[in-house]
């Protein structure tokens, strides 16, 4: 069974539960997003499976995920990164936020999310059941796309760049 951490809005632990529960309740739980960077300061970026349960098809940060029982953010984002993107990399915490949002669907994110940045300055080798298509970005164009065409970002990839863009460019 795949759980989450349930956590409080000071990211304590409370619990765990199945991972698509948390979602139908829209609880608040323990996440992570990965940015990681080329020498040039692009993003990679990827496009969700079609088969995701939520976001399907939709533009995002390199990786995301829920931590594990026991797991540090850094482990766990080095983890997913090799499952999701077919590498690793050391990575760092740039920051953390609360989002909750609802989707078409009916599922909820309400996640206490962890972001951390890493450089990567080759190709990805992702899932194909994760990832439809990836590239990397410059923050300039990125921030145009995300201006002008909205729907096709995530909720939570359009939040991290709002709240840390200025924080990601002074690491670059």
């Amino acid at each position: 069974m795949d759980e989450v951490i349930l956590v409080n809005s000071n990211d304590e632990q409370v619990g765990t539960l199945e991972k698509l529960a948390v979602h139908q309740q829209g609880l608040l739980h323990r996440a992570f997003s990965v940015l990681v960077f080329n020498h040039k300061g692009e993003l990679l970026i990827h496009q969700r499976a079609h088969e995701k349960y939520h976001c399907a098809g939709l533009w995002t940060n390199t990786c995301c995920s829920h931590q594990r029982l026991g797991e540090t953010n850094e482990k766990a984002a080095q983890r997913r990164l090799q499952e999701e993107m077919g590498f690793t990399v050391p990575v760092h915490t740039i920051g953390s936020f609360i989002y909750r949002v609802t989707f078409d669907n009916g599922l909820i994110e309400h996640e206490y999310d962890h972001v951390l940045m890493g450089k990567f300055n080759e190709e990805p080798v992702p899932d194909p059941t994760e990832v439809v298509d990836w590239k990397y970005i410059s923050l300039e164009e990125l921030g145009r796309d995300i201006h002008d065409f909205p729907n096709k970002y995530t909720f939570w990839f359009k939040e991290i760049m709002h709240r840390f863009g200025a924080e990601i460019k002074k690491r670059l």
